[in-house]
């Protein structure tokens, strides 16, 4: 069987080369395999230093210092850790929370579970175009309120949200604002100095590094106090514990460090792509493209098709491209996305969608292969519908 032509870079992106020979020196007997905790030694000190370097390049990478980037399995981890940290330190000051309907299930979930502790959750609406309004979020705030979490590109989207002009919003008042920037870490530049936001989560496997290893950024610790998740071993300033993975570490930050000085080059490539994507899927009607086209990653799209359930559509295709229906941590199930339908988008525009999401590695021969398999297979699912 030939190997499906890879889109869906949303879910994850494949390890670049780069970062595979950064983590190789780690998994052998060079020295630097010590656990970076083991500093009574040499060799535990030589993983130290060397998870400290990488822990600085990724915060300047970010403007942000070295002290404030903890190191967790992903943004899952971090989503929560930053959510339930600051909920549990601060319910005595409120026990409100906002957030949208669009975000990442990781930060959704996280959300329900407070609910079911005493805590209450707006869920900001966005406008048909996937865009949260930043009035409609200062319009919820009561007195009760203690933390806001938006997401900077929603994952099935590609829509980016309006994060530097919420974090001024929230800037003068006593608000955490965190931000999930799993999609938008490594694609978009991130300047945490001038950008006032209290907690980031970033997670590595998103732009070309391994997965199982991501961070949180927290603001002046001393400020933006984290109830911890688990105890342990009182590693990452005992916010989360566990022997830290040196190898996977020093992936993230040279796939990062690429990822940065590649960031117009790849946001170009991408926009070509889904360009050239477009105009080959138009080449039939009954082709609507889902979540505005201004601002919005270019490596994310989300597009219906008349009278073709994405279902369908999906497992005819599935030896020949990965695609999806929305987000990846949906246990595997193809069902309509929650995201769209926060969006009022119902109906067959809502049951016909599907993610095509690409990437560095992509070509544009892929891409005109794939619009030629989905127009192949979009017009044999509605010849089918008719008999």
């Amino acid at each position: 069987m030939n190997t499906p032509i890879y889109l869906d870079y949303a879910a994850t992106t494949p390890t670049a080369p780069e970062a595979v020979e950064a983590m190789l020196p780690y998994l052998t007997q060079s020295g630097l395999f010590a656990n970076p905790a083991s500093t009574q030694h040499c060799l535990g000190e030589a993983a130290e230093s060397a998870v400290e370097r990488a822990r600085t390049q990724i915060a300047e990478l970010i403007g942000a210092h070295a002290k404030d980037f903890i190191f967790t399995s992903g943004a899952t981890e971090s989503n929560n850790l930053a959510i339930k940290g600051i909920a549990l330190t601060y319910r005595d000051r409120g026990r409100h929370i906002i957030t949208s309907a669009i975000e990442h299930k990781s930060v959704l979930d996280t959300c329900k579970y407070l609910e079911s502790e005493g805590f209450s959750v707006t869920y900001l609406s966005p406008n048909r175009e996937g865009m949260i309004n930043t009035k409609d979020l200062l319009n919820a705030v009561t007195d009760e309120t203690i933390m806001v979490t938006i997401m900077h590109v929603n994952n099935e989207t590609g829509v980016i949200q309006p994060i530097e002009q919420i974090a001024d919003a929230l800037a003068d008042t006593n608000l955490f604002f965190h931000v999930d920037a799993a999609q938008s870490a490594g694609k978009l530049a991130i300047d945490l100095s001038k950008t006032p936001i209290d907690l980031l989560s970033i997670s590595a496997h998103k732009f070309y590094g391994p997965k199982g290893i991501g961070g949180l950024y927290v603001r002046n610790r001393k400020k933006t106090r984290l109830t911890p998740m688990m105890h342990g071993g009182g590693q990452e300033h005992n916010l989360r514990p566990g022997t830290l993975a040196s190898h996977q570490i020093a992936g993230m930050a040279n796939a990062f460090k690429i990822a940065h000085e590649n960031l117009s080059n790849d946001f170009e490539h991408c926009r070509q792509l889904k360009r050239t994507l477009i105009n080959s899927l138009h080449r039939i009607e009954g082709v609507t493209l889902n979540g505005g086209q201004t601002h919005t990653l270019p490596n994310i799209l989300n597009v219906s098709f008349d009278n073709v359930g994405s279902d369908s559509l999906i497992i005819a295709l599935r030896d020949r491209l990965a695609i999806a229906s929305g987000s990846a941590c949906n246990s595997g199930a193809i069902e309509a996305s929650y995201v769209l339908r926060a969006m009022a988008i119902e109906g067959d525009r809502l049951y016909g969608a599907v993610r095509i999401s690409f990437g560095r590695y992509t070509t544009e021969a892929e891409i005109l292969n794939a619009g030629d398999a989905i127009i192949s297979e979009v017009t044999r699912l509605r010849e089918l519908a008719l008999t």
